[in-house]
């Protein structure tokens, strides 16, 4: 079972309903209204709807009402609370680490791995920065986020 697959099926256990839509601006890929997610048709990489619909899912579980005016510092932060939960379910640390433990070096092997975008990943990596600052350590390893993005064990 695929990812996306995997979250539709969660969310559709909880009630919510995912339809692919024709939405006037392409810059909207996915929308949460009420218990539909609406995502764009014009996506056409399976890692992009999977990144799309985790965000959307986040918006499910941790925001409430309109948030669509990115100007009011509440929606925003509702915003971030979404993309976080996706970040953490998708590419969380535990995920890098296991595709790194599968042969997966570059961010694009890992993205790949994990069934997400590049670009997915590489956002994901600059939150964690942001929290844990230049490293995380988890078990015998050490994610490092800055100079650049690697992976350690530690022996």
């Amino acid at each position: 079972m695929t990812e996306y697959e995997t979250l539709a099926q969660e969310l559709h256990q909880s009630n919510v309903e995912i339809i692919d839509y024709s939405f006037q601006s392409p810059n909207i890929k996915g929308l949460l209204i009420d218990n539909v997610i609406g995502i764009n048709k014009n996506i056409n990489t399976s890692a992009e709807r999977t990144c799309v619909l985790a965000e959307e899912y986040g918006h499910f579980l941790t925001s409430s009402g309109n948030i669509l005016d990115q100007n009011v510092t509440s929606n925003r932060k509702q915003e971030l609370r979404a993309r976080n939960w996706a970040y953490e379910r998708m590419a969380g640390l535990t995920k890098i680490l296991t595709a790194y433990q599968n042969k997966c070096h570059t961010s694009y092997e890992i993205a790949e791995y994990l069934g997400i975008t590049e670009e997915f990943l590489q956002d994901a990596l600059l939150r964690y920065r942001q929290k844990y600052g230049a490293f995380a350590t988890i078990d015998n390893y050490v994610i490092y986020f800055e100079p650049s993005f690697g992976v350690l064990e530690i022996k």
